[in-house]
């Protein structure tokens, strides 16, 4: 329950963040341009809209997206990897190295989300938590906030524990299942969702009523039906 809770939340992040983004940045390039068109009702109104913080936003959402977007990677075996010379070795030997691999993945996600963390807390999360909680604050520092949204830093910087952790899950989940079964992910490139797959046998070009498929000599409508 939980992991297929992850799971939808996982695309409905990437999703979300994916289509606001070119949104904005679509809405920003429309108002850039004509913002210089000579229309006085229209140019008047657009020059009253500050849109200087679309920029510095889809950055973040970039950002988040890509975090994200690696834990999903490694979910649905998208990453791109050089496994020719792995793919070649004895099955015992193939299966000690993969996992090798999988572990190690899942010791840098670890370690790098253990020291986002770190980052977080002591770029103003700290203050925020105490802040908010009605603590004692100290000398803590407030942390730095974004330029154009003044968004506090922390808060964006978070996407580097979250995605890491969440990536650090997913290298855990396909070790585990490659332990037991064997099999890792795997992602067809060329698949579209939503289409059947059709097999050479059930095409049968000699029975087609166009003009773009070969006929064999002798083929008449008499044999055709």
């Amino acid at each position: 329950m939980l992991n297929r809770f992850l799971n939808h939340l996982e695309e409905w992040i990437i999703t979300f963040l994916m289509g606001a983004a070119t949104i904005i940045i679509f809405v920003a390039v429309i108002h850039r341009y004509a913002s210089g068109l000579a229309v006085p009702v229209l140019q008047d109104w657009l020059l009253t809209l500050n849109l200087s913080w679309a920029q510095e936003l889809c950055i973040i959402m970039f950002v988040w997206m890509a975090k994200f977007g690696a834990a999903y990677g490694v979910r649905s075996g998208i990453h791109v990897g050089v496994d020719v010379l792995i793919n070649r070795m004895q099955d015992k030997w193939r299966r000690s190295f993969v996992l090798f691999g999988l572990l190690a993945g899942m010791s840098f996600t670890g370690i790098v989300g253990t020291l986002g963390v770190r980052f977080v807390w002591e770029n103003g999360m700290h203050y925020a938590l105490f802040h908010a909680l009605g603590l004692d604050i100290g000398v803590l520092p407030e942390g730095p906030t974004t330029p154009d949204l003044e968004w506090p830093t922390w808060m964006v910087y978070s996407a580097v524990p979250l995605g890491s952790y969440l990536m650090c899950f997913r290298f855990i989940q396909v070790a585990h299942a490659f332990w037991r079964t064997g099999q890792l992910p795997h992602h067809d490139h060329g698949h579209v969702e939503g289409l059947e797959d059709i097999r050479d046998e059930d095409i049968a070009p000699l029975n087609l009523d166009d003009n773009l498929h070969p006929r064999s000599v002798g083929f008449n409508e008499g044999e055709r039906k």
